[in-house]
């Protein structure tokens, strides 16, 4: 039951999170006060954590997928002892602060992801749950409780409107999720007014379609949140086999006199005198930012309770690792993401002159580097086959068999891609997961919060260019290439050939950064280039792969427009240098005097050449430099075809290497 106490610790969060938010002048101020109760219950009572170590391996994971009540978060990490401070929450929201407008991974201790994007803390937290449950079923299949964590998740209306949520109930039904618990805040309200100006949807009906066991928590007597209904849910938990969806009524703003379900609550400070009805309402002593040393008292258990938690665990895991040192072995070496040291040695090799599609050399990679890496796992949107991305012996990744490497994701890209996050956040895998460039648009939001949180997830794009034929402009990507490389923090490794390919995997496992490998459908040669040249030009963005003594112009092309330069070369009768650039964002991070050995600046006479539009390559190409791209949507034709019909052919960048640099010399 909820004692005196419990109501002094909340009454207190929803003060703090009211007065955070009126000395902003900005933020989300009716969430965090209706939902201090549900807080304050997670934190205090259902939440495996432990405050002094944020980042404890046992831990149960909490996102906050409504992220612009970001307060709600921060107040709790306040009172239950994390390293946030009092003053920490009177600069919300200002500049340099530890606690900003939105939760940020890295930021703010005690934050497991970056929210905001509704829809994506949801989908993240499906994905941290398939890691955890099969990270125990693989240690621990007699179902111990070294490896038993739960993820929670405080999700709105807003989330569960958006598609992805969608996407990524239906998959955490289909693997039987029951470490996964969401409470979805009912509560009718969003910006532009009641949900159902938007929706006669029961939200929670969908749910139980999709294989959830779903609660129901209505209104208490007084209007609040009915904590000890909620509490009893959460105790007796979920149905084996399925995630729980406690849909949870509550009252915007409760309870502040007359903001209280309004939507005018939901973005915006209540105002001062609203703030400060609010506060006599309850009974709060003294004034903005006050916290009685009762209070702390109470919160602040979290701290011992945390300890002792964490305490327990290290015993049982001690106990476990000494049951099964290799196994533990194995695992704390996949956290600490080491790779052995004859990694290289293991991926395939191609003689120059061996033919074959980036897209096959990269399945071959897999192949390689699953025997060598047992946390590698991956999968597909529905593609596996023209994605190359099935570890074959690997099995599939079902509730039958959590130690299956191939996950089936069905036609969902985008929660494929935030579930991505989730298992990398977890940590202990390295994860891929693949589908068509042009689908990477489906992608987005999730790559976008990879880049920004720098996970080190590996996207598979294959089908890159209107060389994948005769499906047409609706799957041949043009703009792509360019909208991902404007990513910060984000690496687009475009691979000219299958030596090339193996070493871009190598160097995106070294790296531990976010990056998209983008590959072929055609067949490609590969190139007579010396293979630790490749390795080392990969590694470095840019390479020479032909070069003369006195360059009169230098071609730069990206995947499979290389051989098209060299051919190109071949063609004319000017000295051409090519140079392959697979990634332009490795090749910026090189010092002065490498980039000046690949591209000299005495040469200014240079040609671009990329299957896509020529959009960001005016840097690379330069003032008196061309590009020759492909500004246009493709074309139904086969593969042949299609390039041609667009441009992309040995005469047209022959030529360009014969105009380029000589009108400007002669006049």
């Amino acid at each position: 039951m909820v004692t005196d106490a419990d109501r002094s610790a909340i009454d207190t969060a929803r003060m703090l999170a009211l007065d955070a938010v009126q000395r902003a002048g900005s933020g989300h101020p009716g969430t965090a006060a209706a939902l201090a109760p549900v807080a304050h219950l997670l934190f205090q009572q259902h939440l495996r954590h432990d405050p002094a170590d944020p980042d404890w391996q046992g831990r149960d994971r909490f996102v906050l997928s409504c992220g612009h009540a970001s307060i709600l978060l921060y107040t709790q990490l306040f009172l239950t002892g994390y390293d946030v401070t009092l003053d920490d929450l009177k600069a919300f929201r200002t500049l340099g602060s530890r606690t900003p407008g939105h939760p940020e991974l890295g930021h703010t201790p005690g934050v497991e992801m970056t929210t905001g994007p509704l829809g994506q803390g949801f989908a993240t937290a499906v994905g941290m749950a398939m890691a955890l449950r099969r990270s125990r079923d693989l240690a621990e299949p007699d179902r111990g409780r070294v490896h038993d964590q739960r993820v929670f998740v405080l999700a709105s209306d807003g989330d569960l409107q958006e598609g992805v949520s969608a996407e990524a109930g239906a998959l955490a039904g289909r693997h039987e999720l029951d470490n996964l618990v969401v409470v979805y805040d009912d509560n009718d309200i969003q910006i532009e007014g009641s949900t159902t100006l938007t929706s006669s949807e029961d939200t929670a009906m969908r749910f139980t379609a999709q294989g959830w066991h779903v609660d129901r928590v209505p209104l208490a007597a007084d209007g609040d949140v009915d904590l000890d209904l909620l509490d009893t849910v959460l105790t007796r938990g979920t149905t084996p086999g399925k995630p729980h969806l406690v849909a949870l009524r509550s009252r915007i703003a409760w309870p502040a006199p007359n903001a209280t379900h309004t939507a005018a609550a939901h973005g915006a400070p209540l105002g001062a005198d609203e703030v400060e009805a609010t506060r006599v309402r309850l009974g709060v002593p003294g004034g903005p930012f006050d916290v009685p040393e009762a209070v702390l008292a109470t919160t602040r258990a979290a701290r011992a309770r945390g300890a002792r938690l964490h305490s327990e665990w290290d015993e049982r895991h001690r106990a476990w690792s000494g049951q099964h040192p290799e196994r533990a072995a194995q695992v704390a070496r996949a956290r600490a993401r080491e790779l052995p040291a004859d990694l290289a040695d293991r991926v395939p090799v191609y003689e120059p002159g061996t033919v074959l599609a980036t897209r096959d050399a990269s399945g071959q990679t897999i192949q390689a580097l699953a025997a060598a890496l047992p946390e590698l796992w991956g999968g597909s949107a529905d593609l596996a086959e023209p994605n190359r991305t099935a570890i074959v012996g690997g099995g599939s990744s079902l509730p039958s068999d959590r130690g299956g490497r191939n996950v089936h994701w069905g036609v969902r890209e985008h929660a494929m891609a935030a579930a991505m996050n989730g298992i990398t956040l977890v940590g202990g895998s390295r994860f891929f997961a693949g589908t068509f460039l042009v689908f990477s648009d489906y992608q987005k939001p999730a790559v976008r919060l990879a880049a920004l949180m720098q996970l080190p997830v590996t996207y598979l794009w294959s089908h890159d260019s209107v060389a994948l034929g005769a499906d047409g402009p609706t799957h041949q990507p043009i703009e792509h290439l360019a909208a991902l490389r404007a990513l910060p923090g984000f690496a687009v490794v475009r691979p000219a050939d299958g030596n090339e390919t193996a070493a871009a995997w190598l160097t995106v496992l070294e790296r531990g950064a976010p990056a998209g490998i983008v590959l072929a459908r055609q067949p490609l040669p590969v190139a007579d280039v010396p293979l630790d040249v490749v390795r080392d030009g990969v590694r470095r963005g840019a390479y020479v792969v032909r070069d003369v003594a006195d360059p009169e112009v230098v071609v730069v092309a990206t995947g499979s427009e290389v051989a098209l330069a060299l051919a190109a070369a071949d063609a004319s009768d000017r000295a051409v240098r090519v140079v392959s650039m697979p990634c332009r964002e490795w090749f910026s991070e090189q010092d002065a005097a490498y980039r000046e050995a690949v591209l000299p600046s005495a040469v200014t006479a240079r040609v671009v050449v990329e299957a896509a539009t020529t959009f960001g390559w005016e840097g690379v190409a330069g003032p008196a430099g061309v590009v020759v791209g492909i500004d246009e949507f493709g074309v139904s034709a086969p593969a042949a075809d299609a390039l041609v019909a667009r441009g992309m052919t040995v005469d047209r960048v022959a030529a360009a290497i014969g105009a380029v640099g000589r009108v400007r010399a002669a006049g």
